[in-house]
């Protein structure tokens, strides 16, 4: 006599390492729902809607060529203020709103958790590709203003090094994601630590190359900067889009090995935490 067979077997004896990808494949269409969810939520009921996206980096633009570039009279290293500026603002929004969110899934998400399975993955996966959603708009208003500045002037220089963008972006996704889920594995226990992170993320920033150069450190001091992993990318970026800087290719293979490392530890962090939060949010 034939017997029915269960689809799915549900339970909590996983390895910590393990990502489960072929799970997450099975349940892509619940990420493209959260991922157009989340785009369609944040702005439901603005005047702007989706214009928001290219009106929020051009307004910080213009602040931080008024306060950085004019007042405070930082170096841009000869580069046209506006596109230095824009450059480190469409690179850092990316990864900035890709960790903040990452780090609250589980207290976010603790409902949705609680009634019904799915591999917990999806989440903060679902994040990072909203957030690509935004950094593409954005990343195209950039390469508008490049492609001005290329044909009317002659203050930029884009090389072939455009070619590792999309590696770059993989980067500051998986450094988010790494860093997401460690502080979205503390936050179950530790709510507090969210508002640290908000305070934190914004200090980060200062000590990331956005709104300066590394040559604009005292030479004795840069190396310091090339301990923060984000740096080598925002340099990287900037030299590959506008053809100056202080780029080393040795610091992108010292950061790859860090941000591979980190979202090692996050993985097994996120899956050891996945199996019992639900006792702790």
């Amino acid at each position: 006599m034939k017997t029915d067979q269960p689809t799915y077997f549900i339970n909590s004896r996983q390895s910590v390492f393990s990502l489960n990808l072929k799970e997450v494949w099975e349940y892509r269409d619940l990420l493209y729902m959260l991922v157009k969810r989340d785009f369609v939520t944040f702005y439901k009921q603005t005047v702007l809607g989706p214009l928001w996206f290219i009106v929020q980096p051009l307004l910080t633009t213009l602040i931080y060529i008024i306060l950085f570039g004019n007042i405070a009279k930082l170096s841009t290293d000869g580069m046209p203020q506006i596109l230095f500026y824009l450059s480190g603002i469409t690179v850092w929004n990316y990864f900035s709103e890709s960790l903040t969110k990452t780090s609250t899934v589980f207290t976010a998400n603790a409902g949705m958790f609680g009634k019904v399975y799915f591999p917990r993955l999806i989440m903060p996966l679902s994040i990072v590709a909203s957030s690509l959603m935004k950094f593409a708009v954005q990343f195209g208003i950039f390469v508008l203003v490049l492609l001005y500045y290329v044909v009317f002037t002659d203050a930029v220089h884009p090389n072939w090094w455009v070619l590792v963008t999309p590696f770059l972006i993989a980067l500051m996704a998986m450094f988010a994601l790494g860093m997401g889920m460690i502080f979205s594995s503390l936050t179950t226990k530790y709510k507090d630590l969210s508002f640290l992170l908000t305070f934190g993320v914004q200090l980060f920033m200062y000590i990331t190359p956005v709104v300066y150069p590394i040559s604009a450190l005292p030479e004795k001091f840069r190396f310091l900067v090339y301990f923060n992993p984000l740096s080598s990318v925002f340099e990287c970026f900037r030299y590959a889009f506008l053809g100056a800087g202080s780029f080393e290719p040795v610091s992108i293979l010292w950061s790859s090995v860090f941000i591979m490392l980190l979202l090692i530890i996050g993985t097994v962090i996120f899956n050891k935490v996945e199996k019992s939060f639900m006792d702790t949010v």
